[in-house]
């Protein structure tokens, strides 16, 4: 039997807007079984998830090798859907991660970040999940530009709301266009946080996160634990709090020791979300046989 294991990613961190992410320590799952007359994947997802070759895995796949042998497939995810984690993402790198195994493809993970950024539409999400840790990318004129780098080490905790929150909802509130003087300004501020986090400086990387000017303003409105949680978590010792991708999770940065004071706290603001204590991922979607 062949295993597919794909990450969560968080996207944006902050300024990082459609174009920074992070593979986190929660996984999408897929065991690949004998050949079958159709296709089948079960899962315990619920009713909303299809379990024939509708589901985004196989059409994913099938995009990329038509002539595809039907499998049985297994699927487990511990990654919520439309919490902002990249559920999605990490279903379309499980369908390219099963194209290239049964057609023998022989991707590259160059190839694979290519193909799942064109699905996609950006690099954010897709790149982290198929590279590991910390990818900043963009998608100019239909070629990919991106770097790897590890991130720095911190306590990296999940807050995630019972609510759900689609990302084409989350979406719908952004500006068409921002005046250029507060464009230059937000692009400021995420330059500040990647130079700094790519200097370890953590506590200016945090800065710059909670003063993003792209999206979390707007976002805020349907989100409106984010300002409370933030000021909460920061008065706790957090380096940062902010949105995971389009929300409603908020993901939190902080020193290690404050960790578990830190997970006690959001519990305490909340005792119908979960809380999570998480870890970068640094290898990205990963094969087991």
């Amino acid at each position: 039997m062949i295993r597919i294991q794909v990450p969560a990613t968080t996207a944006n961190l902050g300024p990082g807007f459609d174009s920074c992410g992070l593979a986190l320590s929660l996984y999408l799952t897929l065991d690949v079984g004998e050949p079958a007359e159709e296709w089948r994947i079960a899962h315990d997802l619920g009713g909303g998830i299809p379990t024939d070759a509708s589901n985004v895995i196989i059409e994913t796949a099938l995009s990329i090798a038509p002539n595809l042998e039907p499998h049985h497939l297994k699927m487990l995810c511990d990654i919520p859907a439309a919490r902002g984690l990249g559920s999605s993402s990490a279903a379309v790198v499980a369908g390219i991660e099963l194209a290239n195994i049964l057609a023998n493809l022989e991707l590259t993970p160059e190839r694979k970040v290519e193909i799942a950024a064109e699905i996609e539409g950006h690099p954010d999400n897709v790149a982290p999940a198929v590279l590991g840790n910390f990818v900043v990318g963009a998608k100019l004129d239909g070629e990919d530009f991106y770097v790897r780098h590890l991130f720095p080490d911190c306590a990296l905790l999940a807050f995630i709301p019972k609510e759900v929150l689609l990302t084409s909802e989350s979406r719908g509130v952004l500006p068409d266009q921002l005046p250029y003087k507060e464009a230059v300004k937000a692009s400021s501020i995420a330059n500040v946080m990647i130079a700094a986090l790519l200097q370890n400086d953590l506590k200016l990387a945090g800065d710059m996160m909670e003063r993003d000017l792209w999206h979390e303003k707007y976002r805020a409105k349907l989100v409106p634990h984010l300002k409370p949680l933030r000021e909460l978590t920061k008065a706790n010792g957090a380096y940062a709090a902010c949105l995971s991708g389009a929300g409603p999770t908020i993901l939190i940065f902080a020193p290690k020791s404050e960790g578990e004071n830190l997970i006690q706290v959001m519990r305490n603001f909340d005792q119908t979300a979960k809380v999570l204590s998480l870890n970068v991922e640094g290898n990205g979607s990963t094969i087991f046989s």
